[in-house]
């Protein structure tokens, strides 16, 4: 993965999963997004985000009639590879199996969580 994947700021995560979950969205619209989960930015704020997300290949734009509307071009899966396995690198050492007994352990799986671990640990035996 790119190191660029890795240099995300919260704030900048924050605007990108808000394109994940609604879409192309105007700065308006990110604006009020924010704003709905009690961020109080400022337009200018959210603009620069974008920006800054568009400079580094994340968000891509388009002119429509009025305004531009920006979206993901990158997966939230292909972000979070990217984060995981810097963390993994981090504070494993590169070992998978150390943090996937740390999840295990410390948090909380739905029953349908757990059974798709078990298929998937059933699929390291074969």
């Amino acid at each position: 993965m790119s190191k660029r994947d890795y240099e995300l700021g919260e704030a900048e995560l924050e605007v990108l999963r808000i394109l994940w979950e609604n879409g192309p969205l105007t700065v308006r619209d990110v604006l009020a997004r924010l704003h709905e989960r009690n961020r109080k930015v400022a337009y200018t704020t959210v603009l620069t985000f974008l920006s800054r997300l568009e400079q580094k290949g994340y968000v891509g734009s388009d002119k429509d009639e009025h305004a531009y509307r920006y979206k993901a071009k990158v997966s939230r899966q292909s972000v979070a590879k990217s984060r995981v396995r810097a963390l993994l690198e981090q504070l494993y050492d590169g070992a998978a199996g150390p943090m996937v007994l740390q999840l295990i352990e410390n948090e909380k799986f739905t029953d349908d969580e757990i059974t798709r671990l078990r298929k998937l640990i059933d699929g390291l035996d074969g």
